[in-house]
């Protein structure tokens, strides 16, 4: 009998591995144009290179020069509020001193008028022209307080208020409504602007 022959058996391959090992070469090799995006230009690379580096002995510099610049502004602005300051001193002083000018204007009137009474000859005066040139001068002062912002304290009848009064004297009395109220006036008081002068010196009644 003869040796039968043994055909060696023959690799199988299929449509489906074909594909696969299509698509696995794919994944493997990286195509030429994703490479080249990842890369920089040669026009980026030159504009890189030719940016210069900032010496630190520049930066320390570049910071001095600031620091100058803003202590020079400084003083000027320091320099400017002292002006400022001392123009604005000289103006209230001036006008202070004007209003004070403008008060002793005022009283020189009656000042004026007091001397004329004083210089009177008791021989050709009678005592009712007297009395009347005082009273004008009276006048003549309280317009010029009034003007200047000064107001006057009467406070007879009034009830007693130690802010703007000084209680020189308790009166008696028997009437319950009078109590705590001014009897009399010693001295009448003066304000300035709502700052007090001189309090009213003034009797109080007092119910016992």
């Amino acid at each position: 009998m003869g040796k039968k022959k043994t055909n060696k058996p023959q690799e199988m391959t299929t449509p489906e591995a074909e594909v696969v090992d299509e698509s696995a070469s794919g994944t493997l090799e990286p195509s030429i144009e994703a490479v080249s995006a990842d890369q920089d230009s040669p026009e980026e690379i030159e504009e890189q290179e030719a940016e210069p580096a900032v010496e630190p002995a520049d930066a320390l510099a570049n910071v001095q020069k600031e620091l100058t610049a803003l202590k020079d502004r400084h003083l000027r602005l320091v320099a400017e509020f002292t002006n400022y300051r001392r123009r604005s001193e000289n103006e209230l002083s001036e006008a202070w001193t004007r209003g004070q000018a403008d008060m002793l204007r005022s009283f020189i009137d009656g000042l004026d008028d007091l001397q004329r009474v004083g210089a009177w000859q008791a021989e050709s005066t009678t005592v009712e022209a007297l009395v009347e040139g005082v009273d004008l001068v009276e006048r003549k002062f309280r317009q010029a307080l009034e003007a200047a912002g000064v107001e006057l304290s009467d406070p007879v009848g009034e009830p007693f208020d130690p802010n703007i009064m000084e209680a020189m004297l308790g009166v008696p009395t028997e009437n319950p409504e009078e109590d705590q109220k001014v009897q009399d006036v010693f001295q009448k008081g003066y304000s300035f602007k709502g700052h007090l002068v001189r309090p009213a010196r003034v009797t109080v009644f007092k119910h016992e």
